[in-house]
């Protein structure tokens, strides 16, 4: 499938800077086949969703990825991407190409890590030199927020992005990135859905920095996604199958848990445990067997995430709901605002 199909018009000053206050002020649009587009906030998600429905929300917690350190005298700049085994972690690094197998850069007195590897692609594999839990502590410490690039920081992210950035429910460290449509939920909207009726089931997949990369080929055929490491609980798939027996809709939160929903599902529409990499590409023409509504953020032209969506509602209605969106001035991407997507028919 031709990439250009997926491709419109996206000014700069769309895309948010910072999120609204509080964060389900958020605007929402509501896209319903065979019917007219529905301008509404975040917090009317409750009015949207009918008793017997199950959120699915990706409880990935995302970790300060980014490290200002150095090589002998000069600065290293280094992202976290993915984990690569006991103490090692792939990572893209600036300038990468001053940076020779075997170099140590230190980050702050006692966190330090060495070059094991380079890549093809100037991307570098660190081996640190502590263990994962007293990495996580010290990225806590002395990193900061792997902002996408669409979010401008002239003097790098904010202290307040290390809040912004996280969903209120994140639990599981391990994400290089924000399953940021669930950066729209507060801890009162949840419990205005709980009440209405609406469950809640979590999954976790650690969002890699592979749902930023651009799309450098012309046919999708072509493109390679990153995987990305996913769990899928027995309680999950329990829970998941007994709102679908029983008439429930299966509302997903963000691209994320579609992708790992979808990789968890049996041909006859059950969702099993998983525990695995993932590196699903859902384009136009897959057929959906576990997810009936879906929550997301607004996404970038010619990109896999905007794919995914037209795979799920049709190309031609989200080509049509996002040219609404950018009439009638909606923000776009991670802080942006959102919009609630039926399928298909």
């Amino acid at each position: 499938m031709r990439v250009d199909l997926f491709d419109f018009e996206l000014p700069d000053g769309l895309i948010a800077e910072h999120p609204v206050e509080p964060r389900d002020a958020a605007r929402l649009l509501v896209v319903e086949q065979d019917a007219a587009l529905d301008h509404r906030i975040f917090r009317d998600l409750p009015d949207l969703l009918e008793p017997g429905d199950l959120l699915v929300v990706n409880d990935t917690r995302v970790i300060p990825a980014r490290l200002q350190g150095r090589k002998g005298e000069g600065k290293v700049e280094v992202t976290l991407v993915q984990p690569a085994g006991e103490g090692l972690w792939r990572a893209l690094a600036r300038p990468g190409r001053k940076l020779a197998q075997g170099t140590r850069i230190d980050f702050a007195d006692g966190f330090s890590a060495t070059v094991a590897s380079k890549g093809a692609m100037g991307e570098v594999v660190l081996a640190f030199e502590t263990g994962a839990e007293d990495l996580v502590t010290l990225l806590d410490r002395h990193g900061a927020m792997p902002l996408p690039p669409y979010i401008k920081r002239r003097e790098g992210p904010q202290a307040q992005d290390r809040q912004d950035y996280q969903t209120v429910y994140a639990r599981e460290a391990g994400a290089v990135a924000a399953p940021t449509a669930g950066l729209h939920f507060t801890p009162e909207l949840l419990d205005r859905l709980a009440a209405r009726g609406i469950g809640r089931a979590m999954v976790t997949l650690h969002v890699g920095l592979g749902t930023f990369q651009p799309i450098r080929v012309e046919d999708t055929r072509d493109h390679a996604m990153h995987a990305e490491w996913g769990r899928v609980s027995p309680e999950t798939a329990e829970a998941v199958n007994a709102a679908r027996q029983a008439g429930g809709r299966i509302v997903a939160v963000g691209t994320t848990s579609v992708r790992l929903l979808e990789s968890a599902a049996t041909p006859d529409g059950r969702l099993m445990p998983f525990e695995g990499e993932t590196a699903i590409f859902i384009t136009p023409g897959y057929r959906f067997r576990i997810v009936d509504r879906m929550v997301t953020n607004f996404h970038l032209p010619k990109s896999t995430l905007f794919m995914l969506v037209s795979a799920f509602a049709g190309t031609a209605t989200m080509q049509q709901a996002y040219a609404a969106a950018v009439t009638g001035g909606y923000r776009f991407y991670s802080y942006g605002d959102a919009c609630l997507l039926s399928p298909e028919r």
